[in-house]
Parts: C-alpha cells; sequence; structure tokens
C-alpha cells in the first residue's frame, strides 16, 4: 500500500495532509503543495486537479521543493509549481505489454512492446506515438529519448489519442518506461 504526504511549504513545512490512495483535488485539503514525502509505494503527481496537467513520477523518498524537483527532472520551460492531484500506482508482477501506433485511433505502423524503449525512431524507425493500448502493467512515456523530459502515465487501457488525456503541449512520444521494480 502506498502512502505520500504533501506539505503546503518547502521543506515538509506548513499543514500536511496524508495520502494512500488517488486523490483528484488536493486543494480540498491544502490551500497549495510545494513538498512531498513519499512514505511507501509509487505515485505521479500532477499540476493541474483531475489528474491532468504536467506529471512527475516519484517513489519512496523526501522532495522538498516541488518546483526545484520539476527542474531536475528535464520538464524545462514548464515548471511545476505545485501539486494538485495524485495518483498512487498500483504494484504490478506480471508481464508488461502494450501497443503503440503512429497515427491517433489505431492508425498506421504498430509495434508491441514488453520492454522499456530508449527511442521510438533508432528502434523502431517511428517518429512519434499517437495512439497506444496497454495490455499489461503500467508505464511511462517520454517526450525525449533516453527518458527524458515531460512524462505521461499510462494504465492499462485503449488510448485513441494521446492529445486528449490532457498534455496536449507534449510535442512527442520518444521514449518508453514500463514501471516494474521501481516501487
Amino acid at each position: 500500500m502506498g502512502r505520500i504526504i504533501f506539505y503546503e511549504e518547502r521543506n515538509f513545512q506548513g499543514r500536511s495532509y496524508d495520502c494512500s490512495s488517488d486523490c483528484s483535488d488536493i486543494t480540498m485539503h491544502l490551500s497549495h503543495c510545494n513538498s512531498c514525502r513519499v512514505e511507501n509505494g509509487c505515485f505521479v503527481v500532477y499540476d493541474r486537479s483531475n489528474f491532468t496537467g504536467n506529471q512527475i513520477f516519484l517513489r519512496r523518498g523526501e522532495y522538498s521543493d516541488v518546483q526545484r524537483m520539476s527542474s531536475m527532472m528535464g520538464m524545462g520551460m514548464t515548471m511545476m509549481e505545485t501539486i494538485r492531484s495524485c495518483r498512487m500506482i498500483p504494484m504490478h508482477r506480471g508481464q508488461f505489454r502494450m501497443r503503440i501506433y503512429e497515427r491517433e485511433n489505431f492508425g498506421g505502423q504498430m509495434h508491441e512492446l514488453m520492454d522499456d524503449c530508449e527511442s521510438l525512431q533508432d528502434r523502431y524507425r517511428m517518429s512519434d506515438c499517437q495512439s497506444c493500448n496497454v495490455m499489461d502493467g503500467h508505464w511511462l512515456m517520454f517526450e525525449q529519448p533516453n527518458y527524458r523530459g515531460r512524462m505521461m502515465y499510462l494504465r492499462p487501457g485503449e488510448y485513441r489519442s494521446m492529445r486528449d488525456m490532457g498534455m496536449s503541449t507534449m510535442m512527442r512520444i520518444s521514449s518508453i518506461k514500463h514501471i516494474a521494480d521501481m516501487c
């Protein structure tokens, strides 16, 4: 079971909110969130309510400054100013499998992944991924090769359009990593 504690101020100061599940709106508990501590498990935090906006993957550890943390994770110009929602990532012990498609609505070139892919361009000569079907496991998609830049968390399900997932500013998917042994 996961557990994350959110704090209003940097360096774990101010009021706190203890969370062990998904939370679609942290502002119902705190006016803002500038630091957090992951006690157990893994979480994805979002800078907007309802699991939208920029995302950061967090595993067990202390995160004393949300803005500093987002710049260190290669988010560049779109730094996270505060955390507004979070998803707990459940443990997955089985296989990992997803199909990625070059175009929206499962069109164009298709490839099946069962492991990490540092560069879609290098491995498949595929410049982008616009839709996918996650059949097994939980995955992270990254904007740049080698798991850098802005990221998007995907759980099992069909994703007909990556643009419809609250990441409209994400230019392209360049690398993909499954979440195994990370939590």
